[in-house]
């Protein structure tokens, strides 16, 4: 064996693990106030629908200007809703950007091993910059979007179909559809706790000091201080953001804005919540149910369509100052709720969510103040006037639950269609995945809407998920459910069966 050379020999400093030292770098690091400021600013380009072609332009003049830049950070999300990068050499980028593929095999549920070659087109105009104790120094972030090898695009890239569903909306007589979400999620002791689940069996709160009572200086108020700030730099137009009813659980809110723009914003959250979370030595996890006998999670989602400066769903003299528009909508939505509800419920664990024990919304109604309600009227005014959809897990796809929830609303059979008994009884939504995939498998609608390919496919990958975990599960949150979610499991875990 040959002699194991020291760090003096090797050249590396304890700790170091080959990086370059800091004096040696110039990689971009914009403090938090710039940050934001440029953030808000490309913000207001993308809502203002400023040509493409014009900022295309100049992130490409930036791009090569800015000499601290290394790389861009290229993001598409797959048909579960899971957040995928890749980092591209910033020179790279500026050349190939026409030509940028990869191997679609290796995401669960897009593409087979005999037609693995996807392509990606970067949305220009959706563009961060990043905290660089967060994200690192010198990158900056993009939106892409998931094309065939041939150009055309993908049909199982729901964040495409919500674009081209956007575009079409505002080329007929320029609607545009709002959504404002209501993130929940916990924090728990140590990294990759959800990953170590299937070894520990258990969870670790950080902080038990529930809704509001949480001190300034504890763990949880502690991470939401830095996650708020970077959501800031970030341009996300923060509201509020506190512990909630849980142990450990958190929620923090954002402006309303273009659905898609806030489709995009709820990936942010999720990912900038975890390495934020990471870097405390802890885990943010956004499973809709991840501890037994408490509060579970949520993504309400507030919808609401305008055109101009004109609120679509405000009527002062309507019911709750709710327009027909509005109420139409929401009938439309709680008529095909128990179609839809596994878009809007993907996993077994969202399930243990749906539990009227816990202010869950499990009914098929509406309601100005009835927490149970799957649909609700906040108080609103001339600007605000909206519905939310409580029903919603924090695991769904922001994407295809946004353009499910929308196209129902505009499109979508009412209950008009329905029998007076039906119309007039309480009705549930699937209180397990198995229910809610036959209802969405067997609703013509959905498969008109998402196309049958891809709600072929996501059903089949829901059904995998499904037919590992115990089918009567049961009041405890079992391994399985937690070990074979979409955002948790990976080829070593999913190998573990």
């Amino acid at each position: 064996m040959g002699k194991e050379r020291t760090r003096s020999e090797t050249g590396l400093a304890p700790g170091s693990l080959g990086r370059a030292a800091p004096e040696l770098r110039t990689f971009l690091e914009i403090p938090y106030d710039e940050l934001e400021e440029m953030n808000l600013e490309s913000k207001s380009a993308r809502l203002n629908r400023e040509p493409t072609d014009e900022l295309i332009e100049q992130r490409a003049k930036y791009l090569t200007d800015e000499r601290r830049l290394k790389a861009v950070t290229v993001c598409f999300t797959d048909l579960e809703g899971r957040l995928h990068m890749l980092d591209y050499d910033k020179k790279f980028l500026l050349k190939a950007q026409d030509n940028l593929t990869f191997d679609g095999s290796s995401v669960r549920g897009f593409a087979d091993q005999d037609d693995s070659d996807l392509r990606l087109r970067i949305d220009w105009p959706a563009f961060y910059w990043l905290p660089a104790d967060v994200f690192g120094p010198g990158k900056v972030l993009v939106f892409a979007e998931v094309l065939h090898r041939d150009g055309t695009p993908y049909p199982s890239d729901m964040r495409a179909a919500l674009r081209a569903y956007r575009e079409k909306l505002y080329g007929r007589d320029g609607t545009v559809c709002h959504m404002a979400p209501e993130i929940e999620g916990f924090l728990f002791k140590g990294r990759d706790a959800e990953q170590r689940y299937c070894e520990t069996g258990q969870f670790e709160y950080v902080s038990t000091g529930g809704y509001y009572h949480s001190l300034p200086g504890d763990s949880l108020r502690q991470f939401i201080d830095t996650a708020a700030e970077v959501q800031r730099a970030m341009g996300f137009g923060n509201e509020k953001d506190h512990p909630e009813v849980a142990p450990s659980q958190f929620e923090m809110n954002f402006a309303h804005s273009e659905a898609l723009l806030a489709a995009d914003q709820i990936q942010l959250y999720k990912l900038l919540c975890r390495q934020v979370a990471a870097n405390f030595g802890m885990t943010a996890s956004f499973l809709p149910k991840p501890v037994t006998g408490v509060n579970g999670s949520g993504m309400h989602i507030n919808l609401s369509f305008s055109r101009g400066n004109t609120n679509l769903f405000w009527d002062p003299q309507g019911q709750d100052c709710l327009s027909k528009l509005g109420w139409d909508g929401i009938d439309r939505i709680l008529h095909r709720a128990s179609d839809i509800c596994l878009i809007l419920n993907s996993s077994v664990n969202a399930y243990r969510r749906l539990d009227p024990a816990y202010e869950a919304p499990t009914q098929i109604k509406v309601s100005a103040n009835n927490r149970s309600a799957m649909a609700r009227i906040p108080a609103g005014n001339e600007q605000s006037a909206r519905f939310e959809i409580r029903s919603v897990g924090p695991d769904a796809n922001p994407y295809m639950a946004v353009y499910m929830l929308a196209r129902t609303a505009l499109e979508g059979e009412g209950s008009a269609a329905e029998d007076e008994s039906r119309r007039n009884r309480t009705r549930f939504l699937p209180d397990n995945i198995y229910s809610a995939l036959r209802l969405f498998k067997s609703s013509k609608v959905v498969s008109d809407l998402l196309g049958e390919p891809v709600a072929a496919k996501f059903a089949e990958l829901k059904q995998m998920q499904a037919d590992r975990c115990p089918r009567d599960l049961g009041s405890l949150i079992k391994v399985p459910e937690i070990q074979f979610h979409h955002e948790i499991t990976n080829q070593y875990l999913w190998s573990r069966f």
